[in-house]
């Protein structure tokens, strides 16, 4: 199993001076400027995060860099209309919206073409419940034989 810390326990850079309480309850004057020290190196510099290509590739395999691409290139032409932050949010809703509409497309497209008959064994079988039959209203149609019940359209079928 793959670890985030290579096998080696994690554990806290900010030490023990993370929980406000541990800083009011007294620090040293090397504590005071370790702790300036660490908030000072949390200020990103004007060119950070980087975009290092090669590791994009290395944590992303082909197939997925492959569809990506065509949304990569469409909100690359829009980031400067756009800006950086509001590309990035818009190619992945997009994404996700696209996905999204593939799978309700697919799963209606299954629906539709592969319900259940007598001339397959798989599908999806749909019981309906009788019509409501009210005073006045015409005799339903009843079943009568035992080829009646669950025969998945054989009786309508040309054959």
């Amino acid at each position: 199993m793959a670890s985030e810390t290579g096998g080696v326990k994690a554990f806290s850079i900010q030490g023990r001076l993370y929980r406000e309480r541990e800083r009011l309850a007294g620090m040293t004057d090397k504590e005071r400027a370790w702790r300036r020290q660490w908030i000072r190196d949390q200020h990103l510099a004007p060119d950070e995060p980087r975009f290092v290509p090669e590791m994009h590739k290395e944590l992303y395999n082909p197939i997925r860099r492959a569809y990506w691409k065509p949304l990569d290139a469409i909100f690359k032409a829009l980031e400067p209309v756009l800006g950086k932050e509001r590309a990035l949010r818009s190619r992945v809703v997009t994404g996700k919206l696209c996905m999204g509409l593939v799978a309700l497309y697919s799963a209606a497209y299954y629906f539709k073409y592969n319900t259940h008959d007598w001339t397959r064994k798989g599908g999806w079988r749909v019981i309906s419940s009788r019509k409501t039959c009210l005073p006045g209203d015409p005799e339903p149609v009843r079943r009568s034989v035992g080829a009646d019940y669950a025969d998945s359209g054989f009786k309508n079928s040309p054959i």
